[in-house]
Formats: structure tokens, C-alpha cells, sequence
């Protein structure tokens, strides 16, 4: 017999708990920590000389804080190799055995677990007979590969080469599927012929174990053959039924076969929905694919692939109820119209994609309603906002459970007509992901080329969609796909002027929340002068979605009183307003009325309309430095350097000092700070500003203006002048200065709009100058 020495540690070195895992000695193998005890003490012995650590099996592998009495005293001592550290925190350390070891003293030192052990002795047998339970025990190993998948046969290579009784046990436990207290059974016995005998017992009782699952299999596969049986049975007796004339052989294949031969569908549908019938009738009963089947073909015959409506082609009639719906909006009614128009004159099919761009609340998705209603087609809905599927577009395959096709083909089939209208909102909302573009996949859809044979991944067959009125909804066309935005036909909704939502309100907000409320006409009543006071002090907003929240909340309190005392008549005014809506949110300053060094007002565009915007210069002692604040965008910025070279370089025309940038610092601010300024649009204002401050003439305050500047002094075009003029009216302020080249837009302007601004067109900078800019100068 052999022993080891035995030796003892009178040190502390820590000790690791582990869960489900033991290891033996002689080993190498990966372990798996993520509690905060258990990496304290990898990470100090790691920082130690020789990486000791002593790995304990826990009693009871549930026990997330385990103390030392839930631990065995058996254990193993390892060194760590290596420690790879993941994102969540946890660590994958690679331990080598090195010997086995009993636990003498266990303590609690700053959080972690410590210890001191001795190793054990280990007793080793040499006799025929342990050479007889080696070769037994390698036999009952390899029927063990042979029968059980979870272990490669090529790890019995190695294995069949070991002639030590305790390696090949404890290489022969690591294997086993065993329970961790037999393991750390496996680890306790120290007489190496006991152990081998042990584990040769285990091995056993495993191959017993497969043998058991491999019998309860065949039985399994006896009842699913007794299955095939009944089915084949059944077949039989459904073809005698059949035979003797009876009605009990119709079944759900016939019906789809029935339903298929009745459907008024393209040929080639036709004969490919046979085709998967043909393949369901000849699948078992119980597959999971029938379902699968059974679903697709009732979906593709739902499908209107011939069922159309009638266009209403009647101009006069489509033109009324478009008025009817919506106030305004001349562009896209007048498209519609158009539509109408060549309809009637030509019979062939028109592909047509257009898309209604604007701020929110103008009328979009309603106007695309009320399109439907004109055309007497039927309307569907498809959100895209937020989806970053390709599948969603083109549909799932059928190779996914749940597959289902993608929303343009169910719109179609909700709407259940071949012709209909189909609202594409958020159009511009939809995102790139991993999961494919959905934008790339509506190139196809909405290309009045290829959509006539445009293929579903689910429906796997050509449909045409050539004859859908596909209208989209945008907030802003630019951050729509450029390929995308190249296929369809642009028309813009601008927001509504004051005059309009006066309009809007008394025609169609006010009747529709009074009937909601259950109010007579007579019982509240809201003039127009109330209507501008809602509009100006309580919304701030390009369209009438607020607007509407307002009148619906003046109602609600009328309804209120008017159940207290139904003779009640409730008449809104300026003294009353805030009773039934609260306190002003929003107080429109009025422009500055005399004259200012230093100060112009610009014009802006924002999404909620336009703003008179106020712009201050000031000069100082400096050397030349240019501050911009307010929140300007680095367009604005860009324009204001533009204007300062201009500046610089007209110093003579100017009357200004060759070296003034040398001599004056200039601050450009744009008040409300906290508000965005962004666009070129307000290059003219900053320069004039600026002119001002170093020249100490003062700037007219009946005029504003707007216009892109160049170094040059040319004024160029901008965009939103109509909201702008808008917003200067609203401040009292009817001398506007605009480029020569935005003449042109003053035809979509409404007529009380043009009768009541004096519009200054200008070319170059010279002529702001002559206008706006007054003689007399100011001292400062």
C-alpha cells in the first residue's frame, strides 16, 4: 500500500463555496462565480504567490449566503490559472486540482470565507484484484458512451489508457450525471480500490437508468403507431360513407376544395392553394403543419383579389363633401380633383402615391378620410411610426410559427376591396435595425412600377397593388429615405393662420364639442373674438389639435353649471375666458413702437407657426470678437459672420472705420433664450442690427423683415413667408421687407392677408438699408 505525507496549513487562505460542481485533483477545469463573497476571495488569492484557493461543495445548493456549516468538510485545493471577467460581473476562473484536503478551522475574515486544512492521505492498492475492477469498470464505461449521447467517444481514448485507480475514478465521476452528494462521495473516500468500486456501482445503476428511458421510448413509438392505425382506419370508413352516398365523407379538405373552386381568384392562386390542400390531405391529422396550412389558405382566399369599388367620379359632388370635411387645404383638394378628372377621361388604372407633409394637427389623417369618403372607396390604416422590421412590411415566411403577412397586405384585407385607400402615417418615422430596413422594403410598395406584382413573404405570390390610393402622412420630408421620398408626389400642409382656425372653429371644432357634451347651440355660446383669445393665450401650435382640447374644456365646465340649472345660458367672454380655462399659458409681446439703436425685427418659422423675433446688438471696446446668444442654431451663426464680413468689407460705403473689427467687440442676441433659433432666413436682420450699433442710427419699428444675405449684399430666397407675415400682423407690424424673389409666393396667400401688409421686395442689401435704417443718429 502507498501513502501520501500528510501535511498540515496553519494559514488562512480562502474558501470558495460551489453550488453543483465538485473537482477533483489532477484536474483542470472552468468554474462559474458571480456572488460577491465568492469573487472577493478568487480576486485576493489571484494577488497571492502561489493562487491558492479551497473549493467547497455546498449541502444545499439553494442557500444563496452559505455559512460554514453548509458547507462539506471535504474539499479540494485548486490554483487559479487564469480569471476572465464578464460585463454582468461575474468571472470564469480555470482551476488545477491539486489535492484533496479537510477543512480544520473556518472563519469570517472582512466579508469572505477563510480556512485552514490538511491534505489526505490517499491509499493505494496494487492486486489482481484492483486490476480486475480497472478493466470491469472501463467496460461498463464504454457501454455507458455507447448508449448515452452526452458524452464524445472520443473521450474514452484517454481514458482506456489510465491504470490508476483513483484518477480513472474521479475522470469517470466528472462524466456521470450524478447527484453532488454522490460526487462528493466520490471525493471523501480516500482508499482508491473502494472508490473505483463505488463509481464502477454508480456506473451501473446509470446504464440500468438509460436502459429504463430507451423501453419507455419504444412505447411511445407503439402509440403513435396505434395513431397511424385509427387514422388509416378513419379514411377507410369515410370512403365507404362516400360509396354508399352518404354526407358524413364531406370533410374540411373538401370544404377548402369547395371554397377554392368557388372563389373568384387569378388562375395561378388557384392552382397554387390546390397544390396545398392536396399536400394537407395527405398529412396525419395530428401535425403541427395543418393548422399551419389550414390558416394560409383561408387567408389567401380573404384576400380581394377581384372585389373593387365603384368610383364615384362625379367632381362637383367629390368637391363638396371635401369642403364639408375640411377648410382650406386648397392644394390637396384640388389634386384630388385632378384624380377625379383624368379618372373619368381615362379608363386605364392610375397608380397614385402622394404624401401630405406638415406640422401635427393641421388635418392629414383626416383629409385622407374624407378623400375616401369623395372617391367612395374604402379606407385602412397603417402606422409605421416606430417600426424597425423589414417583416412588417413584406410579411413573415410561413417557416416561423405565428408568421402572419405583413401590414400592407392585411390593410388590403381589412378594407376587403382590391381599390382601396390606404393611409401610410409616420411614414417618415420608420427605423433602420438589425431586423432589416422597413424604409428600403416600401420602395416596392410604393413604386407605381413595381407594386402591380408586389410578393408578401407569407402570401409567396404576386399580388397587385396598382389600383391603391396609397396616401402618407409626414411631419418633415427631410429626414424621409431620398429613394422613398424620390417615388411619391409631395404636397405640403402648412399650418393654419388665425383667420383660418377662427374658420375652423366656428365651422367644425365648436358644433362637434358641443354635441359631445350633450349641449344645444343655444345654451353655450362662443363668438369669434373669443375664438382669436383662445387661439392667441392658450395654444401655440400650427394646427387645431390644442385648439380643440380648449373648446371641449370650456364645455365640459359649461355642462357642469348647465346641470345645476338647466335654464342656463352661458355666453363666454374676455372677463370670463379664464373661468372655464385656467390661467393664460402664453402672452404675445407686442413689437417694440419706437425706434431703436440696435435693434431689428426678424422673422422666423417654427413648426407651430411663425414669430417676430427680436434681434439686439450692442458694440463695446474689444478686438474684434463676435458673441452670439439666445440659442442661435450654426446656420444662424453662420449667417451672422456673413453679415459682420459684409460689414467689414463695406466699411467705407458704411461710414465706418477701415479697423473697426480691431477696436469693438459685437454682441448679437436673440431673447427667449430658452427657445431653438435656427435657418438662414434672419441674415438681413442681424446685419441691419449690427449697421445700427456701429453706425447709432436707430431702426424703424414698423418694419420687419426677412431674407438670406451673401457676401455680396444679395438678399435670397426663404421659406414660411407666409407665416411670417402672419406673425407680424399679429404684432402689429405691416411693413415687411422680403426678397424679390419670394413674389412669386404672394399668389397662395389668402386676400386679407395681402390687403392689410405694405411688402417691400428687395434685391440687395443697399435697399434695406435706404428703408429701414434712419438718418438721425442717436447718442449712446
Amino acid at each position: 500500500m502507498e501513502k501520501k505525507e500528510k501535511k498540515k496549513q496553519d494559514i488562512f487562505i480562502p474558501v470558495v463555496p460551489m453550488r453543483d460542481i465538485v473537482i477533483y485533483p489532477q484536474m483542470m477545469a472552468p468554474i462559474f462565480i458571480s456572488r460577491k463573497k465568492s469573487l472577493t476571495a478568487v480576486e485576493n488569492a489571484v494577488l497571492t504567490e502561489d493562487h491558492h484557493v479551497i473549493l467547497l461543495a455546498q449541502k444545499d445548493p439553494s442557500a444563496e449566503d452559505p455559512q460554514p456549516q453548509d458547507l462539506y468538510d471535504y474539499g479540494v485545493l485548486v490554483k487559479v490559472i487564469q480569471i476572465l471577467k464578464f460585463p454582468d460581473g461575474s468571472v470564469k476562473a480555470l482551476a488545477d486540482g491539486l489535492e484533496r484536503i479537510k477543512i480544520t478551522e473556518v472563519e469570517d475574515k472582512e466579508g469572505i470565507l477563510t480556512g485552514k486544512y490538511e491534505t489526505l492521505e490517499e491509499e493505494r492498492l496494487a492486486s489482481e484484484e484492483v486490476n480486475a475492477l480497472l478493466n470491469l469498470t472501463v467496460e461498463k464505461f464504454k457501454e455507458y458512451i455507447r448508449k448515452t449521447t452526452k458524452i464524445n467517444a472520443e473521450s474514452f481514448v484517454s481514458l482506456a489508457e489510465i491504470r490508476e485507480a483513483g484518477k480513472l475514478s474521479d475522470i469517470i465521476a466528472t462524466y456521470l450525471t450524478v447527484n453532488v452528494s454522490e460526487k462528493q462521495k466520490v471525493l471523501e473516500i480516500l482508499n482508491t480500490y473502494e472508490r473505483l468500486e463505488f463509481v464502477s456501482r454508480l456506473l451501473s445503476r446509470e446504464i440500468e437508468l438509460i436502459g429504463i428511458e430507451e423501453a419507455l421510448q419504444e412505447k411511445v413509438k407503439y402509440k403513435l403507431g396505434k395513431s397511424q392505425k385509427e387514422y388509416l382506419l378513419r379514411e377507410k370508413i369515410k370512403a365507404i360513407k362516400e360509396e354508399l352516398g352518404g354526407e358524413e365523407g364531406i370533410d374540411e379538405v373538401d370544404e377548402l376544395f369547395k371554397k377554392i373552386k368557388e372563389a373568384k381568384i387569378p388562375k395561378y392562386v388557384k392552382e397554387h392553394l390546390t397544390k396545398e390542400v392536396r399536400k394537407l390531405n395527405k398529412m396525419p391529422f395530428y401535425s403541427a403543419e395543418t393548422s399551419v396550412i389550414r390558416t394560409y389558405v383561408d387567408t389567401v382566399l380573404e384576400l380581394p383579389w377581384s372585389k373593387r369599388t365603384k368610383d364615384m367620379l362625379d367632381i362637383e359632388k367629390a368637391r363638396e363633401i371635401l369642403d364639408e370635411d375640411h377648410y382650406g387645404l386648397k392644394n390637396p383638394k384640388e389634386r384630388i380633383l385632378e384624380f377625379l378628372a383624368v379618372k373619368k377621361l381615362s379608363k386605364a388604372p392610375q397608380a397614385t402615391i402622394i404624401c401630405f407633409t406638415g406640422p401635427p394637427g393641421v388635418g392629414k389623417t383626416s383629409l385622407a378620410k374624407s378623400i375616401a369618403r369623395s372617391l367612395n372607396r374604402k379606407f385602412a390604416q397603417v402606422s409605421l411610426g416606430g417600426i424597425n422590421d423589414e417583416s412588417e412590411i413584406r410579411g413573415h415566411r410561413r417557416t416561423y410559427i405565428g408568421s402572419m403577412p405583413g401590414r400592407i397586405i392585411r390593410a388590403v384585407q381589412n378594407a376587403g376591396t382590391k381599390n382601396p385607400v390606404i393611409l401610410l402615417d409616420e411614414i417618415e418615422k420608420m427605423l433602420p435595425s438589425h431586423m432589416g430596413d422597413p424604409t428600403a422594403a416600401m420602395l416596392e410598395v410604393l413604386d407605381p412600377v413595381q407594386n402591380s406584382h408586389f410578393t408578401d413573404h407569407y402570401i409567396d405570390m404576386e399580388y397587385d397593388l396598382s389600383e391603391v390610393f396609397f396616401i402618407a402622412t409626414a411631419n418633415s420630408i427631410d429626414r424621409l429615405f431620398k429613394p422613398l421620398r424620390d417615388r411619391i408626389e409631395v404636397i405640403n400642409l402648412p399650418g393654419y393662420t388665425e383667420e383660418e382656425k377662427v374658420n375652423i372653429a366656428r365651422k367644425y371644432l365648436v358644433p362637434r364639442q358641443l354635441k359631445a357634451s350633450g349641449l344645444k347651440n343655444n345654451q353655450l355660446e362662443f363668438s369669434d373674438d373669443i375664438i382669436r383669445e383662445t387661439i392667441n393665450k392658450y395654444t401655440r401650435e400650427a394646427g387645431v389639435r390644442e385648439l380643440e382640447r380648449h373648446i371641449a374644456k370650456a364645455c365640459r365646465r359649461a355642462a357642469v353649471e348647465i346641470v345645476k340649472s338647466p335654464e342656463t345660458t352661458i355666453k363666454l367672454e374676455p372677463e370670463n375666458l379664464s373661468d372655464y380655462l385656467g390661467a393664460y399659458k402664453y402672452i404675445r409681446q407686442e413689437a417694440e413702437k419706437e425706434p431703436r439703436v440696435g435693434l431689428v425685427h426678424g422673422l422666423a418659422w417654427t413648426e407651430v407657426g411663425g414669430e417676430l423675433l427680436e434681434i439686439e446688438a450692442s458694440i463695446m471696446p474689444g478686438k474684434g470678437k463676435l458673441n452670439l446668444t439666445g440659442r442661435l442654431g450654426e446656420i444662424m451663426k453662420e449667417s451672422a459672420q456673413t453679415g459682420f464680413s459684409y460689414i467689414r468689407s463695406n466699411y467705407d460705403r458704411l461710414n465706418l472705420d477701415e479697423d473697426i473689427q480691431e477696436k469693438y467687440d459685437v454682441h448679437i442676441h436673440a431673447p427667449e433664450g430658452a427657445t431653438p433659433k435656427e435657418g438662414p432666413s434672419a441674415g438681413i436682420a442681424l446685419t441691419l442690427a449690427m449697421i445700427s450699433a456701429f453706425t447709432k442710427q436707430p431702426v424703424r419699428s414698423d418694419v420687419a423683415m426677412t431674407g438670406e444675405i451673401t457676401l455680396r449684399g444679395r438678399v435670397l430666397t426663404i421659406g414660411g413667408l407666409k407665416e411670417k407675415c402672419i406673425a407680424a400682423l399679429r404684432s402689429g407690424i405691416t411693413n415687411i421687407i422680403v426678397p424679390k424673389s419670394n413674389e412669386k409666393d404672394l399668389m397662395d396667400f389668402p386676400d386679407y392677408v395681402k390687403d392689410q401688409i405694405n411688402f417691400v421686395f428687395v434685391e440687395n442689401f443697399n435697399e434695406v438699408l435706404d428703408y429701414a435704417l434712419l438718418e438721425e443718429k442717436v447718442k449712446m
